[in-house]
């Protein structure tokens, strides 16, 4: 049960996803499946070496790490993005850039991001989730945070 990338999958991904984005005015992103592939393999050396961090790839790049006692079969990718998202609490519209407490949410929501794929590697208890972003986000040029992290066009916060 190391990978994961089917297209149920991918489409919960792309879906909560999109579902943040509209909230801010940012196009819906599309499944970039070279990306998808790239994310696989990094989900699974991430559960090979039990350790969090990013790869150095020409792209953006969120990571996610949940372990468990009780074994599962199935991951609910929809709670990587959800923990991500919730960095907005943290983010400064009035003083808009980067900091490390932030960087997951901005990304999601990166306006001029258009394509993501997404991995998954789980031995049952321990579960990574790997998304990567072309173009990327959170690029700190004068006005990039500006124009591309806009507040909530709606104070809906659910999914529906």
């Amino acid at each position: 049960l190391t990978g994961r990338s089917d297209s149920n999958f991918e489409a919960e991904f792309l879906e909560t996803h999109n579902a943040y984005r509209k909230q801010h005015g940012a196009p819906p992103l599309t499944i970039n499946k070279n990306l998808c592939r790239s994310a696989q393999e990094w989900a699974e050396h991430l559960l090979s070496i039990r350790t969090l961090m990013h790869s150095n790839g020409e792209y953006g790049e969120n990571v996610y790490y949940a372990w468990t006692t009780v074994s599962v079969t199935f991951a609910n990718v929809s709670l990587a993005v959800e923990s991500w998202y919730s960095e907005i609490k943290d983010y400064n519209f009035s003083r808009p850039g980067f900091t490390s407490k932030t960087g997951h949410f901005t990304q999601v929501v990166w306006k001029d991001t258009n394509e993501v794929g997404v991995g998954l590697a789980t031995d049952g208890n321990t579960t990574f989730v790997v998304g990567q972003y072309l173009p990327a986000g959170n690029i700190s040029n004068a006005g990039y945070f500006e124009r591309n992290v806009l507040p909530l066009v709606t104070s809906n916060w659910s999914l529906v």
